[in-house]
């Protein structure tokens, strides 16, 4: 029997974050931040989710965020997706997007594998690395009553900014979602920019 581990709801933070915001281009890491961006606001044109590219979600995001300085980016992903791509936080302090937030899932577990404990799990703490990274904002998120303050950040504070939000371990049911990753692409370009690339 897996051990469960206390945390805020997944899906009712990530629903907060980006429930309302159409406006909000997000990208997500592989797994359950999929499925809860998804679970969020639908099969959303702006989604754009990463299946199988660990470690690169924060990375795309910040290519977005350079190229549409104007819009608010949002990544999220897990901390077995984060932890693959650490030197990823050091790209994006260097570039200082202030258009950019990265949203880490931590319950300090890779559940897609099993529920083996993840190195956050071990007491790494991926908010201080961002912090000594350089990010604007870095922070945790653990209290179900500092949730509101902290989204607000998330989608408005002056970026770059990182939020670590310690979640339970308990996985909820996947939702339907697009997995075509040249589908997602050319949806996301569109709604983005109005034009389809030939």
């Amino acid at each position: 029997m897996k051990k469960q581990k206390a945390g805020l709801d997944r899906r009712d933070v990530v629903k907060r974050i980006i429930g309302k915001r159409d406006d909000i281009l997000v990208v997500t890491g592989l797994g359950g931040a999929g499925y809860d961006c998804t679970a969020a606001r639908g099969d959303h044109d702006l989604n754009f989710c990463m299946h199988g590219a660990m470690g690169g979600a924060p990375i795309v995001a910040l290519g977005i965020a350079i190229a549409q300085p104007n819009r608010r980016v949002v990544t999220v992903l897990g901390d077995g997706d984060m932890l693959m791509g650490l030197g990823g936080l050091a790209t994006i302090a260097t570039q200082k997007p202030k258009n950019l937030a990265v949203v880490v899932l931590d319950n300090g577990h890779y559940l897609e594998t099993g529920n083996q404990m993840s190195a956050s799990g071990h007491g790494v703490s991926l908010a201080g690395i961002a912090r000594a990274a350089g990010f604007a904002e870095a922070f945790e998120l653990s209290d179900p009553e500092d949730i509101d303050a902290n989204v607000q950040l998330i989608q408005d504070a002056p970026g770059p900014v990182f939020a670590c939000v310690q979640i339970s371990n308990i996985q909820p049911p996947p939702v339907p979602k697009t997995r075509d990753a040249s589908y997602m692409k050319l949806r996301f370009r569109k709604a983005l920019l109005g034009v389809t690339p030939t």
